[in-house]
């Protein structure tokens, strides 16, 4: 890799709501990550260190497209405070207030609030058992586990639990647990939320490939759409997230969720860095 990139690799860090990202844009020349070079990058000691990687591509009926990978080197289908947060990087070169883009979930759309925060449609939530997807039929609503969890697809799994306190519980032994479950064939993020308020939740998350994060934004919408379903909640939620709060309107055209974002600096991998991945 290092010979194709002989002045180094340019990459963004962001965050949204203190979900951490590196951001790769390889518009022009094709994608260039690998599982190898996510794992790489991952690494927050020897590497850069992030919760997801977001490599931003061309595409013909989108003014983008997104790949997404965790830190230790598996694809990850959806990503929405990634997502948000390379539509800002976006707008600002586009010089406008909303783009479109290209996920595994299909064409998606972002715009900037009047408030400043970025916003992006998730697309409708995935309720059927062979869309979230789970090993066999069961009642996604009411899953045959421990605690009796809710599942939700967007675009990956979610196992959403809820809990009289979320701060409370060992999430590291609990995420571990059910992200590997066997109703759940590709593994599961895991989130765990209280109900704190009117249409407020707190939420916490163990991420399939990354562990405990301070934000999910696929797992925000998950929860969210799972607490409208037990009718905990209406369809309009805010959740209290460890690194922030996170806005969700499940409406007719899809779920939509907004929050900040935050470009923190722009570097180089060097060309030994790349050396070392080969």
């Amino acid at each position: 890799m290092a010979e194709h990139f002989s002045q180094g690799l340019p990459f963004m860090k962001m965050h949204g709501a203190g979900n951490d990202f590196v951001i790769l844009d390889s518009r022009g020349r094709g994608a260039v990550t690998t599982s190898a070079l996510a794992r790489a990058l991952g690494d927050r000691n020897r590497g850069v260190g992030y919760d997801q990687l977001a490599e931003i591509r061309d595409a013909e009926d989108a003014d983008f497209a997104l790949d997404f990978w965790n830190s230790d080197g598996s694809r990850a289908g959806a990503c929405g405070n990634a997502t948000r947060c390379v539509s800002h990087y976006m707008m600002q070169q586009l010089g406008r207030d909303q783009v479109t883009l290209l996920t595994q979930r299909g064409r998606l759309s972002a715009q900037r609030r009047a408030d400043g925060l970025v916003c992006v449609n998730m697309g409708h939530p995935q309720r059927a058992w062979q869309e979230v997807p789970l090993s066999h039929a069961v009642d996604t609503d009411h899953l045959p586990l421990p605690g009796d969890p809710v599942a939700v697809g967007m675009g990956n799994p979610h196992c959403v639990f809820f809990v009289a306190d979320a701060d409370a519980l060992d999430i590291t032994a609990e995420g571990r647990r059910y992200e590997t479950d066997p109703l759940f064939p590709q593994k599961t993020n895991v989130e765990f939320a209280s109900l704190i308020g009117p249409d407020r939740l707190r939420m916490r998350v163990w991420e399939r490939g990354a562990g405990i994060t301070l934000a999910c934004g696929s797992g925000a919408c998950a929860t969210a759409v799972a607490a409208a379903t037990r009718g905990l909640t209406g369809r309009n939620v805010t959740l209290d997230l460890d690194g922030g709060v996170l806005e969700i309107d499940w409406r007719d055209d899809g779920v939509w969720m907004a929050g900040p974002v935050a470009h923190v600096f722009d570097a180089v991998l060097s060309p030994e860095f790349l050396r070392s991945v080969a």
